[in-house]
């Protein structure tokens, strides 16, 4: 039996390429998660009206109950400067730290509207399929007072997986707008 050494190279080189192929799409799947961006959108609660200027939305996918909001966010992801998904009794959370102006609209809402609930919604990149999204409800927390620190601090919808996704995209969002803590230190 005779052994060609152009079979040979040529089966390396397959193998090689093949390798190659592999190691460079999980890179490509993880520079897309790494830069993902997510949307994050608060509401007010409201009564309903007949201008349609309100509308209801479940909250949470398990139970859910329903919540009449604005039809318009007061808040935005344009307001984030940071996100972090942190250890909670009982599981984990989501903090939101907002710029200067979040922070203000956060308190100003707050402050006027005990009683009623906040709405947040969230698109983000499914972790299992990032070319994939998510758009969800993730939770409607009761305003007990005013909030003053600008920090919004609630236990998300969704799995830790999708929460650190959430956040990912969220810290991407802030890089970009120029919130991000490290921006905000730049600039003084």
């Amino acid at each position: 039996m005779m052994i060609h050494p152009n079979r040979v190279k040529g089966y390396l080189l397959l193998a090689l390429a093949t390798a190659l192929a592999l190691v460079c799409a999980c890179r490509t799947e993880e520079g897309k998660r790494q830069h993902a961006l997510s949307t994050f959108r608060v509401f007010l609660e409201v009564n309903q009206d007949a201008a349609k200027r309100s509308q209801p939305v479940p909250i949470y996918r398990s139970h859910p109950f329903m919540v009449n909001i604005e039809s318009e966010p007061f808040l935005t992801e344009a307001e984030v400067a940071e996100a972090r998904v942190i250890e909670a009794v009982g599981g984990f959370a989501i903090r939101i730290r907002l710029a200067r102006r979040g922070a203000w609209l956060l308190e100003q809402y707050t402050a006027a509207n005990q009683g009623k609930h906040l709405a947040i919604q969230a698109q983000f990149a499914d972790p299992q399929a990032p070319d994939r999204h998510l758009n969800r409800w993730l939770a409607a927390p009761f305003i007990s007072g005013r909030i003053s620190d600008g920090t919004l601090l609630f236990t998300p919808d969704a799995t830790r997986e999708e929460a650190n996704q959430i956040v990912l995209g969220l810290n991407n969002v802030a890089k970009k707008t120029e919130n991000a803590p490290d921006n905000q230190n730049s600039k003084r």
